[in-house]
């Protein structure tokens, strides 16, 4: 077949594209870290070159998601997930009459995919310049297929996804059905494997520490500057979806050494208002058979709806929330934290023309913590509260260029503060049994970040196969500001007085700020129809450690057979972590002397220890490789196997050494991952298996368990060993069962290998190997049940349930007396009884 002067101008075009942008990333390596402002303007330059085709208007899609039942009677299908592949992906969801819409999509072939409890339908639709293309969604019963969305009304892990990068999103649908006691959408994300919950409460990702990890909202970073831990509080029923990648083979990611968290927020409703209302009802604090006051109070609002028409819509949702959270094995009355927070969250989405939308949002999210690191042997007057303060505003704005490329600018700021307050002013004194006397540190931090992004995504192009182009950079600027005060810290031994004491120097104040800048060019290249490559190029440059990275990675999935039920992935990359700011302010601190006393408090001896960094700081880079093979077995199985492999290196470590308390990159961790995962779906009703053997190892003393929100007084010298979050074996198995009456049923049962602990004598020092020894194994049954109703006389729909939390009521402690010389030593404390949680949602 013959080649037209149009196609021979694609490939021309395509081909010195590419050229261009390689260029363009050799040049930026050079050029970006003293100049970044000629590097954004020659970014600029190059987005108008590739924009240089005729500006057409985009299109959009409209449709109905419907199923015709066996009588031949055609029913909408409400609440469907609508997934949109082709020259760009979206996502949306049918609203109450069965109705999708998709705008300011570039020209092009799509395929619209929809899903529901137990049905799902497909339909392919051509998109034209500035016209709607109607496309209907009708949907059939099911047989297992293939997504790599974890939803309540498709939640097969699938088999046959093009991705090469390993990624698992959670819709809002399985946050509404899935159980989740304190309904926040970062306690759903256990339900992915690989992903547990660890012993300090923090959710781990793929084998990395929480400060490891991306964590982005509408591709914002909303980590704390000083200490790289997730910082934002969102009301969950905004929140349209949140997205697990385990190695993002996208260059636009970066800023991290594990996986990635990546939430993105609803649109706002341009049709009609929507409003929802949960939680209203208190629920009472019950000590031995007495209602004490309140347990909790977390009512919820929502508001979406049009401001104009078809042009401007807003989204608002406020969340209050008042918990206790008891500790059980403390005094009735004094075993509770006290969360009280107030998040709030303003949306506008605004359709300016055709080709152009912006996106403005803003959060607030204050919250108060009493009692934090409550536990057995620290009891609420030992213990720190933790106050803090945040809020952040965006704007995105997206701008159709060309035949179908799409600009995205994104401007972000946030601010987040934090104090660290003791509940006592009487001295701090570590027993073996108990702590007594107020806490130890006393920390205030005020810290900012400003953030812009510019992403450019050219087209489906033509080229030895079939290219999608995406170019960008990134530049933040971060500042801290701070203050530490530490007061004395006594270790009283077996005899029942002071063996040794820790004193600090005087209060200090520091400053520090940060600038970042990344740039990337990435390619979604298809050779051959039964092969996807991903290749991406990213450079990272830190002013802190004055270095610029190059951070390469590859990904290729290969159809081993012609019907796409089988196929194999493989990929590798690097990546960079920021530097939080608390590491590059540590020389500031306060330094410390440790005291040797002897039975009438004489000080026998004494160690100073002043605060340096040793060496310059380097950004912890990992090293990362996967490969799967995902299969549907049968018609109504699939199956994933896959392997990961993640080395980090120059991590942050802390140890005290010849009268040096040094903060060092000599840190490394490890991570291998092998999971075997399956769907079963019968009629309505859909079964997940996932298991994992896992190995997490690595040095044992992370900077934030010293100089974080809940910093350990003592410092013994850095170790190697289990990480306190590994769990080798991990069975997890959840499912939907769509029951009769419009009722939802979904059980989890979760089955993990016990943490592991060290064990320690009087003075704190460790005894034999770090972290051999295990908490008893992890088992736990959830179950959510919801129903829909209609209210008499008022016409609205309404959602009621309840959930209960460990059904069996199986002892998983959370406490162990890990100290040798303790009577108590072995004993396990804090295991969290059988639970049980109402549910009202009432939408109209």
């Amino acid at each position: 077949m013959g080649t037209t002067s149009s196609d021979c101008d694609k490939e021309i075009f395509v081909g010195s594209s590419f050229c261009v942008l390689t260029g363009f990333a050799v040049l930026a390596f050079y050029v970006a870290r003293r100049k970044p402002l000629w590097f954004c303007s020659a970014f600029l330059t190059l987005a108008c070159c590739f924009a240089q085709d005729a500006k057409l208007p985009p299109g959009s899609i409209a449709g109905e998601v419907f199923n015709t039942g066996a009588d031949g009677q055609r029913a909408v299908v409400p609440g469907a997930l609508i997934s949109l592949r082709g020259p760009v992906e979206r996502q949306a969801e049918s609203d109450a009459i069965g109705r999708y819409r998709f705008e300011l999509l570039p020209p092009g072939r799509y395929t619209a995919e929809a899903t529901a409890p137990g049905l799902k339908g497909a339909a392919p639709v051509d998109v034209a310049a500035g016209e709607t293309a109607a496309a209907p969604i009708p949907l059939e019963l099911t047989t297992v297929t293939t997504s790599v969305t974890v939803t309540a009304t498709d939640s097969a892990v699938s088999a046959v996804s093009t991705q090469s990068a390993q990624s698992t999103t959670i819709t809002q649908a399985t946050v509404e059905a899935a159980p989740n006691t304190n309904e926040k959408v970062e306690s759903l994300l256990p339900l992915v494997p690989g992903v547990v919950r660890g012993p300090d409460g923090r959710i781990n990702m793929k084998g990395a520490r929480s400060t490891q990890g991306g964590w982005l909202v509408n591709s914002a970073n909303v980590t704390d500057p000083a200490t790289g831990a997730e910082a934002m509080n969102l009301p969950i029923d905004v929140v349209s979806s949140v997205q697990v990648i385990s190695n993002p083979y996208d260059p636009e990611y970066g800023k991290f050494t594990g996986a990635v968290s990546s939430v993105e927020t609803k649109p706002g409703n341009m049709d009609t208002f929507h409003f929802s209302i949960q939680n209203l009802l208190p629920r009472a604090r019950v000590r031995d058979g007495d209602i004490v006051g309140l347990e909790s109070v977390t009512p919820r609002l929502t508001v979406t709806g049009p401001l104009v028409k078809n042009r401007v819509a807003i989204t608002q949702s406020f969340e209050y929330r008042y918990v206790r959270t008891p500790v059980q094995s403390l005094p009735p009355l004094q075993r509770d934290m006290k969360l009280e927070s107030f998040a709030s969250f303003t949306q506008v989405d605004v359709s300016l023309t055709e080709t152009h939308s912006a996106t403005f949002s803003f959060s607030l999210f204050p919250e108060k913590l009493a009692y934090l690191g409550l536990n057995t042997f620290t009891p609420q007057e030992s213990t720190p509260d933790l106050h803090q303060h945040g809020y952040q505003g965006s704007v995105q704005d997206r701008w159709v260029l060309g035949t179908n490329g799409l600009l995205t600018s994104h401007f972000n700021y946030e601010k987040y503060d934090a104090d660290i307050l003791p509940n006592s002013t009487v001295p701090y004194r570590l027993f073996l049994e108990t702590t007594e006397g107020g806490f130890f540190d006393r920390q205030s931090r005020r810290s900012n970040r400003y953030q812009w992004q510019e992403i450019y995504q050219a087209g489906e192009r033509h080229f030895l196969g079939t290219h999608i182009l995406k170019a960008g950079f990134d530049f933040s600027h971060s500042s801290y500001d701070g203050r530490q005060t530490f007061s004395p810290v006594d270790l009283v031994g077996t005899a029942g007085y002071s063996i040794e004491r820790i004193e600090f120097g005087a209060p200090t104040r520091f400053s520090v700020d940060q600038n970042e800048f990344a740039w990337f060019i990435g390619d979604q290249w298809r050779p051959a129809e039964r092969v996807s490559v991903d290749l991406g190029l990213r450079f990272d440059h830190d002013s802190i450690t004055s270095s610029t990275h190059a951070a390469p990675r590859a990904g290729v999935t290969y159809a081993l057979t012609r019907d796409r039920k089988t196929l194999l992935k493989a990929g590798a990359g690097l990546f960079y972590d920021r530097v939080p700011l608390n590491i590059a302010a540590f020389p500031e601190f306060p330094a410390r002397t440790v005291l040797t006393l002897g039975p009438h408090g004489d000080v026998l001896g004494s160690t100073p220890y002043a605060n340096t960094i040793f060496g310059p700081l380097r950004n912890p880079r990992s090293a990362t490789w996967n490969v799967e093979l995902d299969r549907q077995l049968l018609e109504k199985l699939a199956v994933r196997i896959a392997y990961q492999n993640r080395t980090t290196r120059d991590a942050f470590v802390v140890n005290p050494s010849a009268g040096w308390l040094t903060v060092s990159n000599s840190g490394r961790d490890s991570y291998r991952e092998f999971q075997v995962t399956g769907v079963y779906q019968v009629r309505r009703h859909t079964v997940n298996a996932s298991y994992v053997r896992s190995r997490a190892f690595g040095d044992l003393n992370d900077f934030n368990q010293f100089f974080g929100n809940n910093p350990v007084a003592v410092i013994q010298p850095n170790d190697r060993g289990r990480l306190s979050f590994d769990a080798p074996n991990r069975f997890l198995i959840w499912g939907e069962i769509a029951a009769p009456k419009k009722i939802m049923l979904v059980p989890v049962l979760d089955l993990h290998t016990g943490f592991p602990f060290s064990t320690e004598n009087q003075l704190r020092e460790y005894v034999g190997p770090r972290n051999v020894d295990r908490y008893p194994g992890f088992a736990s049954v959830d179950l959510q049940v919801t129903k829909e109703i209609r209210l008499p006389g008022f016409g609205k729909k309404a959602k009621v349930g309840f959930g209960v939390f460990n059904i069996l009521n199986h002892f998983d402690p959370r406490d162990v007396q890990n100290n040798l010389d303790s009577y108590r030593f072995g004993a396990l404390f804090n295991s969290v009884p059988r639970t049980f949680r109402g549910k009202f949602v009432l939408g109209f």
